[in-house]
């Protein structure tokens, strides 16, 4: 079986700044994958290379067996189109750390937008699921509000519903709970447990550690561009083999 998200020896720079010194992993399909680290470790841009919000400058990245990005003729790797790119990318969702919703669309038309514009679904077809996606996500009554009228953490569990409506093989989560107000987290945490148990592929990069620990199969260590360590969470986060993961786990735990 195909690892859903595969990366051999992914490297990114902007200039002469490297962001990303190397990265080889592998996420199995209806694995949980947990990046943590300190800011600046590279695991938002790693996390956005998955579905070429960022190029890569080397290496290897697929998804679900085809390579992100790029086609291989021979031993060269040539880079798609946009046009492409965006159809690759219809199967992988992502909830930015900042919600991202259409400030001038209901929380309904935020979750219909997609499935209507990109897949052409019919209105109907698309505000039915959108009304199941906001129901799942405990926000059923708040289908007419516009995101102004919603808290962070309503607006979060749209951007997660609206995510969710192009029926995505793939969901990437860039620190989904950090600009939140922490009575506020819980309620973004339990719909992404509820993604977990419905067997949802999930790469998160999480500052989150309780959520790594008791939902995550896998986490990864990452600092300076590289991964550190990884495991299992319940041992990477107990028992850490290496200096730098302690002193980081010290500070968060």
């Amino acid at each position: 079986m195909n690892a859903m998200v595969k990366a051999e020896g992914v490297h990114k720079s902007y200039g002469a700044v490297q962001v990303l010194k190397g990265i080889d992993l592998e996420v199995a399909p209806r694995e949980v994958f947990c990046l943590i680290g300190p800011s600046g470790s590279g695991k938002s841009t790693f996390l956005r290379c998955i579905n070429h919000l960022e190029k890569i400058n080397a290496g290897r990245l697929s998804v679900d067996g085809e390579l992100v990005g790029y086609r291989q003729k021979g031993d060269k790797l040539y880079e798609l189109k946009d046009s492409e790119v965006a159809l690759k990318r219809r199967d992988i969702g992502m909830v930015f750390q900042r919600f991202n919703l259409f400030p001038h669309m209901t929380a309904l038309a935020n979750v219909m937008e997609a499935p209507v514009q990109v897949k052409r679904e019919s209105k109907a077809v698309a505000r039915e699921r959108a009304l199941k996606l906001l129901d799942r996500v405990g926000l059923a009554d708040k289908a007419g509000n516009y995101p102004s009228q919603l808290s962070g953490g309503q607006q979060q569990r749209v951007a997660i519903a609206r995510a969710l409506a192009m029926e995505p093989k793939l969901m990437l989560f860039d620190e989904p709970t950090s600009a939140l107000d922490p009575e506020l987290v819980g309620d973004v945490l339990d719909v992404m447990r509820g993604l977990a148990e419905d067997g949802m592929t999930m790469v998160v990069v999480t500052h989150e550690m309780g959520f790594a620990r008791e939902v995550g199969d896998s986490v990864v260590f990452m600092d300076d561009g590289v991964v550190v360590e990884s495991g299992h969470p319940r041992e990477v986060l107990t028992n850490p083999q290496h200096e730098r993961t302690k002193s980081f786990l010290s500070k968060v735990l």
